[in-house]
């Protein structure tokens, strides 16, 4: 009896391994067969191209399969699961990415990829934009260096820009010596001198030693005005010696603009702030006189109207440049 039970075990054991061998080799034999992607990666002119990276996988899959070609382009994957859509991507120095639509291939599929055709990359360009300010106003004050009213006389002393950069201290000095030599200014100096010694004033008296007075006198009052008012305070106070041409809006705004201009200056930071350059320089060179004028002509009297006429000169001078001189004066070889 303990025989028969022992065989009858044996038995089953037997018939259940083997079910399971059976039950194993009926999935196996229904495992689909792996196909296979083949190509060649050539370039639009039809040559091969060699060293190409060839990747393969699954078009939702970070982690592809990767090949490289060699001279004769050729590339072949294995083993290509069907059912699966897989996407092959190549890339090649000098040439632009190709990617190939969706592939999904059958049980045992042997797939040419056809259609390769790399383009050579278009060359690219880039250009960094960089705002210089410092050079900005460069090129604008030598534009301004060029400014001269009926192309003779100078206008350096004015700006167009509609939002121009502000000068450097170099610039300022340059500009205000630049007025200073200039042949124009040394001639108006002794037309001025002229008129003056018609009138005896200051009061040296008449006489060619005289007249020579007058016009030390003259070229110190303008030297002086022009390098305190138009370099010194603006270098220190960080303000525009400048005249802003407005030339758009109304009529009144434009008087306005120009009649408070000797009272309100640009700073460097671009704000308008109250101009205490030019009344600054007005006021010192109206008290360095006192040094050098006659002593009848000395005296608290003498500077505060020298001060008054410069002021009123200024005035007189920016309601010119608003309505007239920016018509006449010459920029860039074009009258405006």
């Amino acid at each position: 009896m303990l025989i028969l039970r022992a065989f009858r075990l044996t038995t089953v054991v037997v018939a259940t391994a083997l079910s399971v061998c059976t039950n194993a080799q009926s999935v196996l034999g229904t495992e689909p067969t792996p196909g296979k992607l083949v190509g060649t990666v050539i370039d639009v002119n039809g040559e091969t191209v060699p060293n190409a990276r060839v990747a393969l996988g699954p078009a939702d899959s970070g982690d592809p399969r990767i090949l490289v070609t060699p001279e004769n382009g050729f590339f072949e994957f294995d083993d290509v699961m069907p059912g699966i859509p897989y996407q092959i991507t190549i890339s090649a120095s000098e040439f632009i990415v190709w990617k190939s639509p969706a592939i999904t291939l059958d049980p045992g599929q042997f797939k040419i990829v056809t259609g390769i055709r790399l383009r050579v990359e278009t060359e690219r360009t880039t250009v960094d934009v960089h705002y210089d300010p410092v050079q900005v106003a460069t090129e604008q004050f030598k534009a301004e260096e060029q400014q001269r009213l009926f192309g003779i006389i100078p206008n350096f002393y004015v700006s167009y820009e509609t939002d121009p950069e502000p000068l450097t201290a170099k610039m300022k000095f340059d500009l205000a010596l630049k007025v200073s030599v200039d042949p124009v200014t040394a001639a108006g100096v002794l037309f001025v001198a002229a008129a003056k010694q018609a009138g005896n004033s200051p009061r040296y008296g008449q006489g060619w030693g005289p007249f020579g007075e007058r016009v030390g006198a003259i070229s110190a009052d303008g030297f002086s005005d022009i390098m305190i008012g138009g370099a010194i305070l603006p270098s220190l106070l960080h303000q525009d010696p400048r005249y802003f041409y407005q030339g758009r809006g109304t009529t009144a705004s434009r008087i306005r603009h120009a009649m408070f201009s000797p009272f309100v200056a640009r700073g460097d930071n671009g704000s308008w702030q109250p101009n205490y350059s030019s009344l600054g320089g007005d006021l010192a060179a109206s008290a360095l006189a006192n040094i050098y004028y006659p002593k009848s002509n000395r005296g608290a009297g003498l500077m505060f109207e020298n001060f008054a006429i410069g002021t009123a000169e200024r005035i007189g001078a920016s309601l010119a440049q608003e309505f007239l001189v920016g018509r006449l004066t010459r920029r860039g070889g074009h009258m405006k």
